[in-house]
């Protein structure tokens, strides 16, 4: 068959098309090139504004109070900061609570996201009620949450267990109030996912576990890592969910916030001050290796 006039005259005209495209846009015989959009940096008055409220409200409720912990702990000098630092109660403290902590995260980062793909992911009876239930963690007052947790493992648990005044208490309450912190961030990414992704890759022959590492977890990385500081940093600055069950016990089950407390108490602020700026620099390193961690993941993976 002779091919009609219309298609050879596109024939001819498409690698014209093409050159000149490449040509006007950014080819190699392009010597005049499109200009680039300035980058906005002056800020409008309203902007402005806005910027300055916004520094001095988080100057207020952060900066400054932080800065005042700080200027306390080095009140007494290096030798003061250090000794209350070095106190064996002290350590005692700081590595139970840092221990518990990062153990809790573990198992809310792989239990957390499991929770959170069945909610997206299945429907089945009950799921609403599920949805309401696990953010009872964040609307129980933290007292009333030792309380719970007291009568379920406390003397008189129904369950037949008494870890009363043990770490098993303190792993339990730090569990029970960072419960929902990856669920709900790691959620949403789910919802937004699209699983014609997923069954793109499943059709070109990807395993499960390939799709997951390929194509889901780097978009749930940002998420999952996010959750992971917000439930580190809620475990070592809890104090109400456990202090009923763990029994403040030192050198056995006292944490880091009721050293705190146990030292204002005794008028000892220096002391009191040190361990609240070595858990600030703590949360500040996790902060900031989960958010590496979490660039890498979603770069390479």
């Amino acid at each position: 068959m002779t091919p009609s006039a219309g298609t050879v005259e596109a024939q001819q005209l498409a690698p014209t098309s093409a050159a000149e495209g490449a040509t006007s846009v950014g080819g190699p015989r392009n010597r005049h090139r499109l200009p680039r959009a300035k980058s906005a940096t002056t800020l409008t008055p309203i902007s402005g504004l806005g910027l300055g409220i916004a520094l001095t409200w988080f100057s207020l409720l952060v900066l400054i109070p932080l800065t005042a912990v700080l200027v306390q702990a080095s009140a007494g000098g290096w030798q003061a900061y250090w000794d209350a630092l070095t106190s064996p109660q002290t350590l005692a403290a700081l590595k139970l609570t840092v221990g518990q902590a990062v153990l809790v995260t573990g198992v809310n980062i792989i239990m957390g996201t499991a929770i959170a793909w069945v909610l997206v992911r299945d429907q089945f009876v009950g799921k609403r009620l599920l949805e309401v239930v696990i953010d009872i963690p964040f609307a129980l007052p933290t007292i009333v949450a030792g309380l719970v947790l007291l009568s379920l493992y406390g003397p008189s648990s129904p369950l037949g267990v008494n870890w009363a005044n043990t770490r098993i208490a303190v792993f339990l309450a730090f569990l029970f109030v960072t419960l929902p912190f990856i669920v709900r961030t790691v959620q949403p990414v789910l919802l937004e996912l699209e699983q014609e992704v997923e069954e793109a890759a499943a059709s070109l022959g990807a395993r499960r576990s390939t799709t997951f590492r390929l194509v889901i977890l780097p978009s749930l990385a940002p998420a999952i890592t996010s959750g992971a500081a917000l439930s580190f940093c809620r475990a070592i600055s809890e104090y109400g969910s456990l202090v009923l069950l763990s029994g403040n016990l030192p050198y056995s089950t006292e944490v880091a916030s009721v050293r705190i407390l146990s030292s204002v108490e005794g008028d000892k602020l220096t002391e009191a001050a040190a361990l609240a700026s070595i858990l600030l620099v703590v949360a500040l390193i996790v902060i900031i290796t989960l958010d590496l961690i979490s660039r890498r993941v979603a770069r390479y993976a």
